[in-house]
């Protein structure tokens, strides 16, 4: 099995630190524009790039492992091309991510002063280890609002919830207890919807519940796997 690592909105594939580090054979993706190539606007497009990358690759079997909009992402890779798809887990992701109004209309604004998403990022990572915190913000200041703004809008143009039932792979829904952007009953209702799938709730975790309770993610992450051989 190659397990494929899918970031987040405003991240790189740096955010998977401490599941690379565990997981050493996987493989933590940058998403075009990020920082290098051109942005893509929709997830079903980012999908199609994640197809063309694993041609190029030569991978098969996969397990695809998305946080956010990569679970958005690995939900549709699973929808067109099943045949690649051994298994797949969301963290803190759903079948329909909206993104509140007003925060895309403050990172529009923020496209004339770049340096004012420095508050929105500071929130993302707040129970981070404090230097893993201050790579993923470097990460996303460099990045910059551009990246956030294509990528939300990607997520709020995103909708499978009426099509979860027709992915039959295996599947594990991670979340923390207080992650307000993609609460637990989205991960329910993945569960409810797929063919195949179960949920592991990680107490205290947020959004950002990959990088606050690493063991706690990485552990279940591995009986997933072990159960899949």
């Amino acid at each position: 099995m190659q397990l494929i690592f899918i970031h987040g909105s405003g991240t790189t594939g740096r955010a998977w630190k401490y599941q690379s580090e565990f997981f050493p054979e996987s493989i933590a993706v940058n998403l075009p524009g990020h920082p290098d190539g051109d942005l893509l606007d929709s997830i079903p497009a980012m999908a199609a790039w994640l197809k063309q990358f694993v041609q190029e690759q030569a991978l098969s079997d996969l397990v695809l492992v998305g946080h956010s909009i990569g679970g958005g992402i690995a939900l549709q890779y699973a929808l067109d091309y099943p045949e690649d798809v051994r298994a797949l887990v969301t963290v803190g992701s759903g079948g329909r991510l909206r993104v509140h109004p007003d925060t895309i209309a403050f990172v529009e604004q923020a496209l004339s002063r770049p340096e004012s998403i420095a508050p929105m990022i500071e929130g993302f990572w707040k129970n981070v280890s404090e230097e893993f915190a201050a790579e993923l913000k470097a990460d996303a200041l460099a990045l910059g609002p551009g990246v956030f703004l294509s990528d939300f809008k990607a997520c709020d143009k995103f909708d499978v919830m009426e099509r979860l039932g027709q992915i039959s792979a295996p599947a594990l829904a991670i979340v923390g207890t207080e992650d307000a952007m993609t609460p637990v009953k989205y991960a329910n209702f993945l569960v409810e919807k797929l063919q195949d799938a179960n949920i592991a709730i990680v107490e205290g975790g947020t959004h950002s519940v990959f990088a606050e309770f690493p063991e706690q993610v990485n552990a279940s992450l591995d009986r997933f796997l072990k159960q899949l051989v």
